[in-house]
């Protein structure tokens, strides 16, 4: 194998920017960025596409962004993040009764208990975005991480299934490909947002990874090593920045800065006699703001959506106790002035924010280390694990009964009818271990700081 790592591309369609990430692994197995671009995003809201055509025209314009930052760049096909409230996560057990009980488990068997769990009922508008195997049992064996190679008469597993709304999913495969683009994997933002701020130590330890965007707040829960829990909270830093609007009769333009410049999410921490002045419209006198006033309004939009993060931990039976590795605050929104000290007295864990640099190769520049870049850098980090274990499936000294094909997690494919309808081939799981065993492989690989000698 060549030691020419490929270039791999995220796409962040976020409701108040969308981002283009271009990076490689280097030789420590940190990456390097070789081309950014951003532009400013009008069609989403909610983090979900509304209008197509605008939509397109951002995507294209952070690609011409990306391209201006490195010329030598050929962008081809992109992992893109999905989120939205129409996201709803559910629990399922399967199980399978072996044939030859007396031979090892082998990855086909695996594969077929993934690829049976997309036959699970689902609302009729819905569609299955991914099946992620949590811990599995071979007979009276439990808690078993990778059940390959065990031998016995049923293997089972239980399993974390996302949905999503056809017509979202669809709309961000339109948009993307009208832009020129083709979709190699859709990918839950809150795992891609955990890949890029989490290390092994937090899988263990237990950690809640709180991703707060324009439009939604993203929530990946994870213990003991296994994802245990996903959600998407309706509500954003555009929440917040739309209170302070209405709440203050100030422009939205203006209310964004504020927020910025001044915002606390603490009004106890903020002096009450300090004014901000802002131009009165078209004419009209100079308006005063107290920021007292202003961290009321931030306090109490922050405090809801950590309230729902509380009642989503509550939900999975994981309260304080349980997860020592606490909140990991990241995203845009994560930046506000003492929203550690509100989320660790509202949800009475211990919180920090949680920044996408530790994976990235010295010398990048300081913007993309912000936690607003979290999701497309845990993007570029999805797809080479993708990549990753299509090349450990290829090398020699694996079991011969394998069928490679079957193991290897093509991307999804969309195909749509000439009456509007859409067909999904469902892809197969990628990787010879669960998609939980492989962000986890892949997470350690990254903190090696000499080559990995696999590769």
């Amino acid at each position: 194998m060549s030691n020419e790592q490929p270039i791999i591309v995220g796409l962040d369609i976020g409701t108040t920017k969308i981002a283009a990430i271009a990076g490689r692994k280097n030789e420590f197995g940190k990456l390097e960025i070789l081309g950014f671009g951003r532009a400013n995003s009008n069609g989403v809201q909610h983090g979900m596409v509304l209008n197509i055509d605008q939509t397109i025209k951002a995507i294209q314009t952070a690609l011409e962004n990306c391209y201006a930052s490195n010329p030598n760049l050929e962008i081809q096909e992109v992992y893109v993040g999905i989120a939205g409230h129409h996201i709803k996560s559910l629990q399922t057990r399967g199980d399978i009764v072996r044939r030859s009980t007396d031979d090892e488990i082998k990855q086909s068997e695996i594969d077929q208990l993934i690829a049976d769990q997309y036959k699970t009922y689902i609302p009729a508008g819905d569609q299955i975005i991914d099946v992620i195997p949590q811990e599995f049992t071979v007979d009276n064996f439990q808690n078993i991480p990778n059940p390959i190679g065990y031998s016995g008469v049923k293997v089972g597993a239980n399993f974390h299934i996302i949905t999503g709304d056809k017509n979202a999913i669809r709309n961000i495969n339109r948009s993307v490909e009208k832009a020129g683009l083709k979709v190699r994997d859709l990918v839950l933002q809150p795992l891609a947002s955990a890949a890029a701020v989490m290390c092994e130590q937090d899988l263990e330890a237990g950690v809640a990874i709180v991703d707060i965007g324009g439009g939604t707040t993203d929530l990946a829960v994870f213990y003991e090593g296994i994802l245990k829990h996903t959600a998407v909270i309706p509500f954003g830093g555009e929440n917040i920045t739309n209170d302070i609007k209405t709440g203050l009769g100030v422009l939205k333009t203006q209310a964004e800065q504020m927020k910025i410049q001044f915002g606390s999410a603490l009004a106890d921490e903020t002096k009450s006699n300090a004014y901000i002045t802002i131009p009165g419209l078209r004419g009209l006198p100079h308006k005063e703001i107290s920021v007292k006033n202003l961290a009321n309004i931030i306090q109490a939009r922050m405090s809801e959506i950590l309230d729902f993060v509380s009642y989503h931990l509550k939900q999975v039976g994981l309260d304080s106790r349980m997860l020592n590795g606490g909140l990991v605050l990241t995203g845009g929104g994560s930046q506000l002035k003492h929203l550690i000290q509100l989320s660790e007295y509202v949800t009475g864990l211990n919180a920090r924010i949680g920044y996408p640099n530790e994976h990235l190769a010295a010398g990048h520049i300081d913007e993309l280390a912000k936690p607003m870049y979290s999701t497309c850098i845990g993007l570029i980090l999805k797809g080479y694990n993708v990549y990753e274990n299509n090349t450990n499936l290829l090398k020699p000294g694996m079991d011969e009964d394998v069928d490679i094909d079957e193991g290897m997690r093509e991307p999804a494919s969309f195909s749509e009818a000439a009456d509007g309808t859409m067909t999904v081939r469902v892809p197969r799981r990628k990787s010879l271990k669960g998609f939980m065993d492989s962000i986890k492989d892949g997470l350690i690989d990254l903190f090696k700081e000499e080559e990995d000698s696999r590769l």
